[in-house]
């Protein structure tokens, strides 16, 4: 076997573990019970997912175009998928929008419990 056929095997193994990812992330989506759930799904799984696509498609494509571009994407998901989904937890934990039953440990005290004008936009945000 050659040098180019055990890249495109460990090329397409990349790629379908990174579907196998990202279709887990996919079903957590809809699976989980509520929004703190529900973010570790659009964060981790995805983004491994994705950057492991992206490592196959490298791998496969094996041009200095296709992978600098490929790194651009992964870099970018790095950078922004974390961070948003620890902004909508955040913000789905300070509005009180999230299953109290299912949550182990709440550090939130009694002053951080949000009021009627904090959700109506009226209160100050902190």
């Amino acid at each position: 076997m050659t040098l180019e056929g055990i890249l495109d095997i460990v090329g397409a193994a990349l790629i379908l573990l990174g579907a196998t990812f990202t279709l887990t992330a996919a079903i957590g989506l809809v699976r989980l019970p509520d929004v703190l759930n529900r973010m570790h799904a659009a964060s981790k799984p995805q983004s491994l997912g994705f950057l492991l696509l992206c490592a196959g498609l490298a791998i496969v494509l094996r041009e200095p175009g296709a992978t600098t571009v490929l790194a651009l994407a992964a870099g970018m998901q790095l950078v922004t998928a974390p961070v948003a989904t620890q902004m909508m937890g955040k913000a789905a934990y300070r509005t009180g929008q999230f299953r109290s039953d299912i949550v182990v440990v709440d550090d939130r005290t009694p002053e951080d419990q949000p009021d009627d004008e904090d959700l109506e936009g009226g209160g100050e945000t902190r």
